[in-house]
């Protein structure tokens, strides 16, 4: 009797046990599919800010203070629930647009031309017009005839093409450029002035006329280009010193010595990581000819950009008005100093355009021979315009060749003429170009969109009210050249499909895009804009949450790898190298192409995606 009764007992206790370890396995799937939606979910930034928060912005900083204005109306929706704060919210908003308006009033009567334009961009994103003060065209143009009385050409002539851009320019004013242009011997800049007055219907005299629809020779623009020597002193192989010298090209494109080579070229100059040796020269002839001693003025590592200037006059000065983008197949020139062998020029044809190899905008793809020592030279058509700049020495695309478009380097000038590292604005998105447009599959956390509440998932209509259009593979640095002129801290439009326009403030770039974005976000997160793995999560078990592949980006990491949608995966490891600049993404994925066979995977991406904005 008393062995049945025990029996019982145990049936009943292993029941009961079973029936704890059901419950048990029951919660830990639903923790752990509440636990990877949790990790999913992005970051929160600091929303919580007072009133009087604000109020410190208004007179000090009325762009910040107009970007929290904007948070704070969508987050808090006072108009109907606090009349009196929602009331109190308009006045600040009026007074800090009041402050802007009378600071680009103040910048025009001290003619501080770039920055009243850069506040009539502020304005403009408020879709408020200042009809007293004139528009940014006014002020751009008003700053070339001021830099042409201080002789700066370059910085004058460039300011006119982008007033022309916004707004055609008037005879006279084309004419004007046109006068200067010969005066200073840059043919390719009179000719473009030319056509602009020309096109206004004025009478030309013929001395320029005829200048300007000359053409210039190679012999002639191997003038304008120098060889670039930096001496990082010595190195050590096997135990014997041997000399570090990087070689590089360089064209003249101002008569006050400025030149333009690339960042990697001179990058030991600027680079605070770097605790070695290093001065930097040019050579104008061959290696007989004396090192002329050079400085660096201001660098874009995110571009591969440096302007460097010396203390000579040059014989020739290279144009940078002409907005050419060569044809694929069109013949083109490439002149520089590949491995040090000075004005070597070679020739070849445009191989592809809209190659995605830089942070910002993309480069042309050419043939032309170039080699070591050609990078930061300049490659011309056969009408001798300017329409890029070399660099080479991509390890991963060894025997092709590329260059930065010439129109690129005229919008980045600017910045580096102004001196020191290139600032760029930045909001902190990642895009995907997509059938329906530029989607958002990513918002970094601590960022102006992360502040506003952009939802990812959404497409961008219009920036600056600006609808986004571009050729296939051309929509994400369509977007990246309307932003690329506004300076951080500008306040910017942006329209989504969700009907929402956002006007917002830009901030400054980080070097290495989404690096702080990796330290700060979760690895589930991050998938989307490293790898283009946008996951979506379901049961797995409490120590490590499982996901399903929701989508693949088109051309991403994950789509060479083979992954693709409704593919269960779960994420075994995150590891972030800042100072390599890469990521690397350890999964289990049972792929259903291959019958749901589980794979492990290790996804390498680099921190510096070029799909960001």
């Amino acid at each position: 009797m008393s062995g049945t009764t025990i029996a019982g007992v145990r049936g009943r206790g292993g029941f009961f046990f079973l029936f704890l370890v059901g419950i048990s396995g029951l919660l830990s799937g639903c923790l752990s599919a509440a636990q990877a939606e949790k990790r999913l979910e992005p970051l929160k930034s600091s929303d919580q800010f007072r009133l009087d928060d604000i109020e410190g912005y208004v007179s000090e900083n009325p762009e910040r203070a107009i970007h929290l204005i904007g948070i704070h109306r969508r987050i808090y929706r006072m108009e109907d629930t606090d009349p009196v704060a929602s009331s109190r919210l308009r006045s600040l908003e009026e007074v800090a647009v009041r402050n802007l308006i009378d600071s680009q009033a103040q910048a025009v009567r001290e003619k501080r031309w770039d920055d009243a334009a850069s506040l009539a961009r502020s304005l403009g994103a408020l879709e408020i017009s200042v009809e007293n003060t004139g528009m940014e065209p006014d002020f751009l143009l008003a700053d070339a005839k001021d830099k042409v009385s201080g002789g700066n050409y370059l910085e004058a002539f460039l300011a006119a093409l982008r007033a022309h851009e916004l707004r055609p320019l008037e005879f006279e004013d084309a004419l004007f450029f046109l006068e200067q242009a010969v005066k200073v011997k840059q043919r390719r800049t009179a000719a473009f002035f030319f056509t602009a007055a020309e096109a206004r219907g004025g009478i030309i005299p013929e001395e320029l006329r005829r200048y300007a629809r000359g053409r210039d020779t190679a012999t002639d623009m191997v003038k304008g280009v120098a060889t670039v020597l930096v001496d990082r002193g010595y190195r050590i192989e096997k135990g014997r010193g041997l000399p570090d010298w990087v070689l590089g090209s360089a064209f003249f494109v101002d008569d006050t010595g400025l030149l333009i080579t690339n960042y990697h070229v001179i990058a030991s100059e600027v680079d605070p990581s770097y605790e070695g040796y290093s001065r930097l020269y040019i050579r104008l002839g061959d290696a007989s000819s004396p090192r002329i001693p050079a400085r660096v003025i201001g660098w874009d590592k995110a571009m591969d950009l440096a302007l460097i200037k010396t203390e000579i006059k040059p014989e020739y000065v290279f144009s940078l008005v002409d907005r050419i983008i060569p044809p694929v197949g069109e013949t083109i020139y490439a002149i520089g100093s590949p491995v040090g062998l000075e004005k070597t020029v070679t020739s070849g044809i445009v191989s592809a355009l809209g190659r995605r190899l830089l942070q910002i905008g993309d480069v042309i793809q050419i043939d032309a021979a170039v080699n070591h020592g050609n990078s930061g030279g300049p490659v011309v058509d056969v009408e001798g315009r300017l329409v890029g700049i070399v660099f080479a020495g991509i390890e991963q695309y060894q025997g092709l060749n590329f260059a930065v478009p010439a129109e690129r380097l005229a919008a980045a000038l600017p910045a580096l003429v102004r001196g020191g590292k290139a600032e760029r604005p930045w909001l902190g998105l990642t895009i995907a170009e997509t059938a329906q447009g530029a989607e958002i599959i990513y918002v970094a956390p601590f960022t102006p969109a992360s502040e506003h509440h952009i939802a990812e998932g959404t497409w961008i209509k219009k920036l600056n009210g600006a609808e986004v259009r571009a050729s296939q593979g051309g929509l994400i640095p369509a977007l990246q050249d309307l932003l690329f002129p506004n300076r951080p801290g500008e306040l910017v439009a942006l329209e989504t499909s969700d009907g929402i326009r956002r006007v917002l403030i830009t901030e400054r770039r980080p070097e290495v895009p989404l690096a702080r974005a990796a330290r700060l976000d979760s690895r589930e997160r991050m998938a989307a804009p490293l790898f283009g793995l946008i996951l979506a999560p379901t049961a797995g078990n409490i120590f490590s949450p499982a996901y399903l592949i929701k989508r693949v980006v088109r051309g991403s990491i994950a789509d060479e790898a083979g992954l693709s949608e409704q593919d269960p995966i779960s994420i075994r490891g995150f590891k972030v190298e800042e100072k390599a600049g890469y990521a690397l993404l350890d999964i289990n994925v049972k792929k259903r192409r291959l019958g749901y066979l589980e794979t492990s995977m290790r996804l390498p991406a680099a921190l510096d995606s070029p799909d960001t904005l």
